[in-house]
């Protein structure tokens, strides 16, 4: 068992929310426990989550996509209420690390996605954007069908570039609009989560390959390797639940 403050601090240390300008407050969202023994991650903190991590037993959920975000209707009512009844109820804590998590060199959404799609000599191209290569070229086709095999869902492919693909760059989420950087690298291939009706046209006009292959399968990663080091680092029980999500 530590205390909430304590690992709060940890995270702080590790993450460095202070270096972002993000679209939601980093950390500690829903305040709970002062001590905490069971740690559950999720990529949201959707009703879903919060209802296994309580069957679960969980004293903190920590995870990407939190709550509070700029330009939202910032009244207590509906959705928002349920989910905040359910948290403090069971006085859990809930911590959010948005843009600290994705850009983390070792935690980050982007350094694990690597990972789990073997790019090797993965390393940051321009602000968010990251890039490596693959171990041999691959087709496109041949490469859709390894992201599809790595994430467990088959990705969207738009766009035309070379016939083997070798140079890649990614950003998870919704950084579909990051495929200028991509191109400007001179990348044969972008992938992140999401797709824009635009992405499709600069993708096919421009000469790049682009893979959508989930907002929420590109981003599972980062917070499951958080919670594994403050496990290790606190002596926590720790475990990560998955809530299926399509896009």
């Amino acid at each position: 068992m530590a205390s909430t403050r304590e690992i709060l601090g940890t995270l702080d240390s590790w993450l460095q929310p202070g270096n972002f300008q993000d679209y939601c407050p980093n950390g500690l969202q829903v305040e709970g426990k002062a001590a905490v023994s069971t740690l559950v991650t999720g990529v949201t903190a959707s009703q879903a989550l919060i209802d296994a991590a309580i069957e679960a037993g969980a004293d903190m959920i920590l995870v990407h996509h939190g709550y509070f975000w700029k330009g939202e209707d910032a009244r207590i009512q509906g959705m928002k209420r349920a989910r905040l009844k359910r948290l403090l109820d069971n006085d859990i804590n809930l911590v959010a690390y948005h843009l600290p998590l994705d850009d983390h060199p070792e935690y980050g959404n982007n350094r694990r996605l690597a990972d789990v799609l073997g790019l090797v000599r993965p390393r940051p191209l321009n602000g968010l954007v990251w890039e490596g290569e693959l171990p041999e070229p691959l087709s496109p086709e041949q490469f859709g069908l390894a992201i599809a095999r790595a994430l467990h869902r088959e990705p969207l492919h738009v766009g035309g570039g070379p016939q083997q693909i070798r140079r890649v760059g990614w950003c998870t989420g919704a950084a579909q609009g990051y495929i200028q950087t991509a191109l400007e690298a001179g990348l044969d291939a972008y992938i992140s989560g999401e797709i824009s009706e635009s992405t499709t046209h600069t993708a096919r006009e421009c000469g790049i390959h682009y893979y959508a292959a989930g907002h929420h399968a590109t981003e599972r990663y980062g917070v499951q390797a958080l919670g594994d080091a403050l496990a290790r680092q606190f002596g926590l029980r720790h475990t990560f639940i998955d809530c299926d999500n399509p896009v």
